[in-house]
């Protein structure tokens, strides 16, 4: 049907049925843009079209796209609910939840053949073998390995081992046989039930269990020691050794929490990371985290619920376990039969929840960096559109200034002004400032008098102005910046940052009167805020310091009856502290500043 044929959208929504179901928003491209799920079809597509303050801007934006309503009906929510998760992942919408982790992750195989080798792999192929992981890092995968190899001896060559070919004595024993590792099951000299209890031995370890493989070391060393072979009982009494370090380094939970996996969201803008915990036997086996798209009009429970179901199906090896720690509950249980999700309140299950959202913030700490390092424009980019977001800026903030004030007891009073230019300090363009108008402390006035003088310059140069001011202080400072900016007709957003008892970042403030705008504390856009008020901070506190200590010098020196200004500065010079000048003897001061001062400077400092 041609574009000019089709019905206008309110008819395609009037003429939806009442019906569970779900609904497809197409453009004009022909292309699958959103797919939904509906108790009603009608009902829930139409409010799409209804102008409602409570829609996103992606919803705004994907409501200009749609040029047509595709619906399919079924018998029940829960059918609309398996039948929504088959579309989104194999249609992939653009404005849906979408997993971003397109990573491959290394994974360990336990072969299915005759006397199975252990390796590593990145390819998950059904094959009957059994898959292992998968892990964060190749390096957290091959220190499981070497251990296996360690204190496990299987085969690593890549012989056929079918009985009919051993058999025939095809094949002879190679290095690694003369060197302990492994028990020659080419030329029989190792049956395959023998070799089986050594594979359920590292089955046991890669789940987590590392009591089969201890009672086995321990009952070897006892044999062999019983029956005089102390080599062979230290070789197993070394293999033990490497047992107790891998199991040191193991991150042993609880010994009444035995089998449980965790899982926590953490949200950040227009993506979502969510980290995998998977315990067993009381320890920590893998840690794995997955990024979403947070697509539209999405909540948390959705996302989460597509993130399990994901790493169920491509990370946990198709399984959860009876008992899953989650922070809230997923949308739907229905997809996990079985399973038993616990939101915890208090208690060790607290702490294991806390663990993996410390493991999701961390991984999206080193995500972010690396964006920072290996494409600095987009991730310039992403921070200056989530500060313009926060602030409801007309367009971002590539050009931020911010000021501060330092004095100790009113004495030496300064302030200081940072720029930053694209998410980045442009430390050529700080400026400190010596307050000349304002007597004692009085941040107010001082404020008032450093911006005045900042942007009275900038307009008489007719310099760039910022696109944002921010006050290191909260609302009587961006008080006295908004007086000022108007005073000379200036029209530049002003924000706040407010600090706690502890003095560390707080709150962010902004518009006129201010407001208070709420951002996460683990956001980047807090941590680049924070990074700004620190930095103005040092500058104004060094800069205090340094003419404090300068004063401090000068008026020590200038006490003395009979000595001025270039005289001081002879001494220091030379002697380059008070204290060397202290030091000096009557002939060191004569010899470079006269006989007379230097008697006086010696009366000064003997008193």
């Amino acid at each position: 049907m041609a574009e000019t044929e089709k019905p206008d959208l309110k008819e395609q929504v009037a003429l939806l049925p009442l019906s569970p179901g779900v609904y497809q928003f197409v453009d004009r491209s022909g292309t699958i843009i959103y797919v939904g799920k509906a108790k009603s079809l009608r009902k829930r597509v139409s409010s799409y079209f209804v102008q409602s303050k409570e829609h996103s801007a992606k919803v705004r934006v994907l409501v200009k796209q749609i040029v047509e309503i595709r619906h399919i009906v079924v018998g029940s929510e829960t059918d609309a609910l398996l039948l929504e998760n088959s579309l989104i992942k194999s249609l992939q919408p653009r404005y849906n939840i979408l997993l971003k982790d397109d990573k491959t992750y290394p994974w360990i195989v336990v072969r299915r053949e005759h006397f199975p080798r252990v390796q590593s792999t990145r390819i998950l192929t059904r094959d009957g073998s059994q898959y292992f992981g998968p892990y964060g890092s190749v390096m957290m995968q091959r220190s499981v390995l070497d251990f296996i190899r360690e204190v496990i001896p299987l085969r690593t060559c890549k012989l056929n081992l079918a009985p009919e070919l051993i058999a025939k004595d095809k094949y002879t024993v190679c290095l690694q046989y003369h060197l302990g590792n492994c028990k020659a099951p080419c030329v029989g000299r190792q049956s395959e039930e023998e070799y089986a209890q050594l594979v359920g031995m590292v089955v046991s370890v890669l789940k987590g269990d590392l009591r089969p493989v201890r009672q086995y070391l321990e009952g070897e060393m006892a044999r062999a020691a019983g029956e005089l072979k102390f080599e062979l009982a230290q070789r197993y009494k070394q293999r033990l050794d490497a047992l107790d370090n891998y199991a040191g380094r193991s991150v042993i939970v609880s010994a009444k929490i035995v089998d449980v996996d965790v899982f926590s969201l953490l949200p950040d803008d227009d993506v979502a990371w969510c980290n995998f915990v998977r315990i067993r036997h009381g320890s920590v086996v893998g840690v794995q985290t997955v990024k979403l798209s947070t697509g539209v009009g999405a909540d948390e429970r959705d996302m989460l619920t597509l993130a399990i179901q994901h790493i169920v199906e491509n990370i946990a090896g198709g399984e959860l376990s009876r008992e899953v720690i989650v922070p809230l509950l997923p949308s739907t249980t229905l997809l996990f039969e079985g399973v038993t999700f616990t939101v915890p309140k208090r208690g060790e299950k607290l702490e294991l929840l806390e663990f993996s959202r410390k493991s999701a913030r961390i991984y999206r700490a080193e995500q972010l960096k690396n964006l920072e390092i290996k494409n600095p424009e987009r991730y310039t980019e992403r921070l200056m559109n989530a500060v313009q977001k926060e602030l409801r800026l007309d367009r971002q903030p590539r050009h931020i200034e911010c000021f501060d004030n330092s004095n100790l007891q009113g004495a030496h009073p300064v302030a200081s002004c940072v720029v930053f230019r694209d998410g980045k300090p442009s430390r050529k363009e700080y400026r400190h400032f010596n307050i000349k108008t304002v007597t004692g402390a009085d941040d107010y006035a001082s404020m008032r008098e450093v911006v005045f003088r900042r942007y009275t310059r900038l307009m008489a140069e007719g310099a760039e102005m910022p696109d944002l001011i921010i006050a290191d202080g909260g609302k009587g400072q961006m008080g006295v910046i908004h007086e000022v900016l108007e005073r000379l007709g200036l029209d530049i957003p002003i924000a706040g940052l407010a600090k706690d008892d502890r003095h560390r970042t707080a709150e962010l403030l902004c518009g006129f009167p201010p407001v208070l705008v709420g951002i996460r504390p683990t956001s980047p856009l807090f941590h680049f805020l924070a990074h700004i008020q620190e930095e103005v901070h040092r500058f104004a506190v060094s800069f205090h310091r340094q003419k404090r200590s300068k004063a401090f010098i000068h008026s020590e020196l200038e006490q003395i009856e009979g000595v001025g200004d270039k005289t001081v500065q002879t001494l220091l010079r030379h002697f380059r502290t008070v204290e060397k000048v202290r030091a000096a003897n009557i002939e060191e001061l004569s010899a470079l500043v006269g006989a007379a001062k230097a008697k006086k400077i010696r009366a000064f400092f003997e008193k």
